[in-house]
């Protein structure tokens, strides 16, 4: 069993990622730098999982590993966008797939970006920042 936290409760606040990665370390990795910048992050460890957790809420984004076990980011994705509620989302490869044609299947997916592993953090970050926002927002100055 994995000592990697995993939250299985709706995020309630905040910008919410869905995490779907089976490796440890990944998982670790982005859920502590993510975390700490303010994101509620969500965890699937495979894509059975990953369409589970969006059954019982829309996530704000999904960072999807493309090859896991049970159900492969591909079919997840194609899965997700063949239902109205999951249109929007946007979904981002994050992958050891780094052959030529492996970025054009993830976008033919569905997924809207793609970063091929080892994934550097900031890019994926400033990327969340794109897509949803920063995690949270200054309060607004006091018009008086």
């Amino acid at each position: 069993m994995s000592d990697t936290p995993t939250t299985t409760v709706a995020p309630t606040t905040g910008h919410s990622v869905l995490l779907v990665d089976d490796h440890d370390g990944n998982v670790r990795t982005f859920v502590d730098y993510l975390t700490a910048k303010g994101y509620h992050v969500v965890v699937a460890r495979d894509g059975m999982e990953a369409i589970a957790h969006c059954e019982a809420w829309v996530p704000a984004i999904v960072l999807m590993d493309v090859q896991m076990p049970k159900l492969d980011g591909l079919a997840v994705t194609r899965r997700l966008r063949a239902d109205p509620r999951f249109a929007a989302v946007p979904i981002i490869a994050l992958t050891a797939l780094a052959m030529p044609g492996d970025r054009e299947r993830c976008l033919e997916a569905g997924m809207n970006e793609y970063f091929a592993k080892p994934v550097r953090l900031r890019a994926v970050l400033d990327m969340l920042v794109r897509l949803v926002g920063p995690a949270w927002q200054p309060a607004a100055p006091d018009p008086r």
